[in-house]
């Protein structure tokens, strides 16, 4: 009496778990793939060292000599420009979600809204940290090169402080633009707000009021790059006071990831 023998059942495929340290790396390699995003954070450095070398050989010592300016914030005149690169990679780290269905992929491969989130906003901030203190530094030491006897030394009250605070302050203004970009889905649209408002509303609010500007989050950041901070608020309640508002567009961007369909 013979028997036949059942076919075999195969093995489920294994499917690899979702965690953190997959979803970190899958968003830096998005970071690093589309070419918008990447030139974005590579721009930050860019602008850093073109523009320190476009202004200070020329003007550099001339309005130092002048004494109206603190030094030390004269080294950052660049941030004027670096900041807008900054602008630019957060809204393009967000928006790229938001192309071709490129969301409804990231889901389904991170259900996890919140993780997708979380993940997206602690690479795009340490990226824009990392980047940022390294222009921070560009800046200070291509600035001095060309400002002879009215160099900073890095030894100096406030000029390391300084150095690292251009990284954070870069980081927190990265973040608040990403924010921005979950809440409003369109790169267009933030740039349109963020750019003007910080070239042109900051400064004509203060010049109605010097007290409220101060607490904008652009005027309220760089306060750390002052030797000796102007206004109410100092070098760190400054940055915090820019923590708040980047808090703020975070928490808003995150609601919006939960709330609206992909």
């Amino acid at each position: 009496m013979s028997t036949t023998a059942a076919p075999a059942t195969a093995a489920p495929t294994a499917v690899r778990a979702v965690t953190v340290r997959t979803v970190l790396r899958s968003e830096w390699i998005k970071i690093r793939s589309i070419r918008s995003c990447f030139g974005s954070l590579v721009a930050v450095l860019v602008a850093a060292l073109a523009i320190s070398l476009a202004v200070f050989p020329s003007i550099g010592q001339p309005e130092a000599a002048t004494g109206e300016i603190d030094r030390l914030f004269w080294l950052y005149y660049p941030m004027n420009f670096v900041q807008i690169a900054a602008i630019a990679f957060g809204a393009t780290a967000a928006s790229s979600e938001f192309l071709n269905g490129a969301l409804r992929n990231s889901l389904a491969a991170v259900p996890r809204r919140n993780l997708l989130f979380g993940a997206k906003a602690g690479i795009v901030g340490a990226a824009a940290l990392v980047v940022g203190v390294v222009a921070g530094f560009v800046m200070f030491f291509t600035a001095n090169a060309f400002l002879g006897p009215y160099a900073v030394g890095i030894g100096e009250p406030g000029a390391l402080r300084s150095c690292f605070g251009a990284g954070l302050y870069l980081a927190l203004i990265t973040l608040f633009s990403m924010g921005l970009t979950f809440l409003l889905r369109s790169a267009v649209a933030v740039l349109s707000l963020l750019i003007p408002f910080i070239l042109i509303v900051s400064f004509v609010i203060g010049g109605v009021s010097e007290g409220a500007a101060t607490w904008l989050p652009d005027r309220a950041g760089q306060q750390i790059l002052f030797q000796e901070p102007m206004g109410t608020l100092g070098a760190w309640t400054g940055i915090g006071v820019t923590a708040l508002w980047t808090a703020a567009a975070l928490l808003a961007g995150w609601w919006s990831l939960r709330r609206r369909d992909a």
